[in-house]
């Protein structure tokens, strides 16, 4: 995360690539719901037969995300970050961090055992785990346990500022998931498809040019957010989050 300057004082806020993203396929009244797949970030490796000929014309894409929307869109049009502005209140749905195999004090928040009186080795312990009559532990019964690597949807988080130079939001607030994590991030509005993309001479191209969101970058303050009122609910655009680091000067 980094910090953003404003009227009211300093904004903690957490730097996103997100896109731009091209939509690789439009489903219909056939498919028995509307929506649209779009693809992020171009791969390196070779696809398979099936996949080559779904992205035929497009980019080899690393990710591919489907959204639930009735907006009109085309095959090879594009979503671009464009799509958000300063104001905006946004929900972000990612992989939450995996912590491994947990005990109960982290895992369920238990107060543990008192550290005196006969409690030699227990103060991290489950204590009791059911009664002796059912003959079995009961269904749910908190344990230890694997923790974490859970889709988790963080919402109502605002979008501070829009970098459409370098594909970059800063939104208000932290995010699911670990750096370089994929994120959808979804809001109020009207979706902004813009012109499609290049045909298979530009495929080379995109296959060559990955995206730079891994690097860090230097966050310069700017001008105060404006706000922006939106009223129909649109799919966003996948994203990535990114490390934002402070460069210092060699000597």
């Amino acid at each position: 995360m980094t910090q953003r300057f404003n009227d009211t004082g300093v904004v903690p806020v957490t730097v996103v690539s997100a896109g731009p993203c091209t939509v690789t396929y439009v489903k219909g009244e056939k498919d028995g719901y509307r929506a649209i797949q779009i693809g992020f970030e171009t791969s390196r490796k070779k696809l398979t037969k099936s996949l080559e000929g779904h992205l035929k014309d497009l980019a080899h894409f690393k990710f591919l995300g489907e959204f639930r929307t009735d907006a009109e869109a085309k095959r090879g049009q594009m979503l671009s970050v464009g799509m958000f502005k300063p104001g905006d209140t946004v929900q972000v749905t990612g992989v939450s961090k995996g912590k491994g195999f947990q005990g109960v004090v982290k895992r369920h928040h238990f107060s543990g055992s008192p550290k005196t009186h006969g409690h030699k080795d227990q103060l991290r312990m489950p204590g009791s785990i059911g009664a002796t009559e059912p003959k079995h532990v009961l269904r749910g019964t908190r344990m230890g346990g694997h923790l974490g690597a859970d889709q988790v949807t963080v919402k109502n988080l605002e979008v501070v500022e829009v970098d459409e130079a370098k594909n970059l939001l800063y939104l208000k607030g932290a995010v699911p998931g670990a750096y370089h994590a994929v994120l959808a991030i979804s809001g109020e509005g009207e979706a902004v498809f813009g012109e499609p993309a290049a045909g298979p001479a530009a495929n080379e191209e995109n296959k060559a040019d990955v995206t730079t969101g891994h690097e860090a970058q230097e966050i310069k303050p700017e001008a105060a957010p404006e706000s922006l009122d939106a009223t129909e609910t649109v799919p966003a655009a996948a994203a990535e989050q990114v490390r934002v680091e402070k460069k210092e000067d060699k000597k």
